[in-house]
């Protein structure tokens, strides 16, 4: 993973710290040394000396020669959530919107090829595929990854979609001429449907989330079992709510922007 910068500025330490911290997953909760060199590329006497700085910051525990993240690791992300006032802002209009629709509702916002998950409230149904915040998928499978991509000017959409995927799932095949009319499609409509494209028997529709100058910032999904819920449903009854809510968390958005900047 390392070794990536090209920069004169670029820090390689910085980055291979980085990397231990993201080698850890679902999968690979607890790791030993050995994994952790063969999961980062990294010679293990660098891979001991990260590990070790990363444990004195508090970052990783240690227990019987296995390492783990701890809880301090998501101040990485809380920070980043709480500098947009995202999260904050969408719950409340999250959970009325699951409230109507008995339906799981997510936001994600576009890095690279991927959507990542930023905030979600979820209902116990069982899914083919586990989301949680920070999940990423594939844009180009997903409802909202078809808003943020038709959201994007063609360079910008490019450069995107030609960042390899780091979902941990396999690169998805498309036309790309067939993906350019069907995102032309969305921005003309306003909305997006995946149709059991990501995983068999998942269905969702998604809109865009706009700032307070009506930049694309986000998107907003509301996902259901194919079994249960007909796309029909899905546009005829669902859209409706779900465009309404959208613009509930934009017009906040654009109040949390505009408020007084206290300090400096």
């Amino acid at each position: 993973m390392a070794g990536r910068g090209t920069g004169p500025d670029f820090v390689e330490a910085l980055a291979r710290g980085l990397d231990v911290l993201t080698c850890f997953d679902a999968e690979r909760r607890e790791m030993t040394l050995a994994d952790v060199a063969g999961a980062t590329g990294l010679a293990r006497p660098t891979a001991r000396r990260l590990l070790l700085t990363l444990e004195e910051l508090g970052y990783v525990r240690t227990s019987e020669g296995r390492f783990a993240l701890t809880p301090r690791v998501l101040r990485l992300g809380a920070a980043y959530a709480a500098s947009l006032g995202l999260w904050d802002m969408a719950r409340p209009h999250l959970e009325s919107l699951v409230a109507r629709t008995g339906e799981s509702s997510s936001m994600t916002q576009l890095d690279g090829s991927d959507v990542v998950y930023v905030a979600r409230v979820a209902v116990p149904k069982i899914i083919a595929l586990r989301v949680d915040i920070g999940t990423r998928f594939p844009a180009v499978p997903t409802s909202q990854g078809k808003v943020l991509l038709a959201a994007l000017d063609p360079a910008a959409r490019a450069a995107a979609l030609a960042e390899p995927t780091r979902s941990g799932l396999p690169a998805p095949a498309y036309d790309p001429e067939e993906l350019e009319a069907d995102l032309r499609t969305v921005r003309a409509r306003g909305w997006a449907l995946a149709d059991e494209e990501l995983a068999r028997g998942i269905r969702s529709i998604a809109v865009p989330v706009r700032d307070g100058d009506g930049v694309v910032r986000a998107a907003m999904n509301v996902t259901v079992h194919a079994a249960e819920t007909s796309v029909e449903t899905l546009t005829g009854e669902y859209l409706p709510w779900l465009m309404q809510t959208a613009s509930d968390v934009a017009a906040d958005w654009a109040l949390w922007q505009a408020r007084p900047q206290v300090g400096g």
